[in-house]
């Protein structure tokens, strides 16, 4: 079996040598650009683990394993674009290097080149293949939508919180894992609990995000602790403590999010304070060590020998792990 470091290395360079196309400058160039900003690659990993797990051939997972990639980063680009947000790991994003219009229709390319990649996998297990994509695809999809409309919202129950996230982060997870299966030779079962082990992986590994985003060290986060509080982002720690705040906790916690000229900082700590004061923290982290768990007993069910499992075993334990 293949190690971690040596997946990411063959999955970086098909991604470096991947052409999408060269004239007109302007729809291709925006495509090349946001897939050589980086980031983990953690979704095509995943593709190409489950195949490695059920000993098929990594080289055929290639393809699709780019193809959740491309599709990732097609998500990213229009995302960034509703979001208004200026920047994408560090860079400007490409509705602000280019334009808004060069974004939709260069995105609107790499979901047809995600299209293509995918229908590079073999005949036999094309159609399945094809139907787990495009699922998770309108799921993607379904969950974006779920998550503006949470933005005008200020009745957001924990369940429906729940649901958005698996739509948005996690079924691209459970996705991944479940076509790398298929390619590997797994039939429809094992690539379903190798399905639910990703997608409960993927709801765990949200709600650890957003528990670092308020209590994360921002070197080893990655990114601006905090941020969620400062732009009032529904999350699992917000909306429990609106769920369980109290007369002048509550009226302290509704004036931030209410107030429009404030010191970001000050904004930080106090909504912070007020989650210590209700053990949020602690309610979190017993979600997310509930979908963890749920996530490990589909694992245990897969019928294969522990030592074609252990590299993704470690895989998952490292995802939600990371330090605060």
């Amino acid at each position: 079996m293949q190690q971690i470091v040596q997946l990411q290395n063959s999955i970086n360079q098909y991604i470096s040598n991947k052409s999408y196309g060269a004239s007109p400058v302007e729809l291709y160039e925006p495509i090349n650009y946001i897939m050589s900003l980086g980031g983990k690659r953690l979704r095509p990993c995943l593709l190409l683990m489950a195949c490695d797990m059920f000993g098929g051939d990594v080289e055929q997972a290639l393809a699709p394993a780019l193809a959740i990639e491309v599709f990732h980063n097609f998500t990213l680009m229009h995302d960034d674009i509703m979001d208004k947000a200026p920047l994408r790991r560090g860079k400007p994003t490409v509705h602000e290097k280019w334009n808004a219009n060069v974004a939709i229709l260069s995105g609107d390319v790499m979901m047809v080149e995600s299209n293509k990649l995918i229908m590079q996998v073999k005949d036999n297990i094309l159609r399945p293949v094809l139907d787990v994509f495009n699922d998770t695809a309108v799921g993607v999809c379904e969950g974006q939508q779920i998550d503006m409309n949470f933005e005008t919202r200020s009745d957001v129950r924990i369940d429906e919180y729940i649901n958005m996230i698996r739509l948005k982060t996690a079924v691209l997870v459970g996705g991944a894992l479940k076509m790398g299966a298929l390619v590997g030779g797994a039939d429809d079962a094992e690539g379903t609990l190798l399905y639910n082990f990703g997608e409960q992986l993927g709801i765990a590994f949200q709600l650890q995000d957003d528990i670092l985003d308020v209590y994360g060290d921002p070197e080893k986060f990655g990114k601006q602790v905090g941020g969620d509080i400062i732009s009032n982002k529904k999350t699992y720690l917000l909306i429990k403590a609106l769920e369980l705040a109290k007369g002048d906790t509550l009226n302290e916690l509704n004036k931030w999010l209410s107030v429009e000229d404030f010191d970001a900082s000050e904004k930080v700590e106090t909504v912070k304070s007020i989650y210590n004061q209700l053990n949020i923290r602690e309610q979190a982290e017993a979600e997310m060590n509930q979908y963890a768990e749920k996530a490990m007993l589909s694992f245990e069910k897969i019928n294969l020998p522990d030592e074609r499992k252990v590299i993704l075993k470690e895989f998952a334990d490292a995802l939600l792990v990371r330090e605060y």
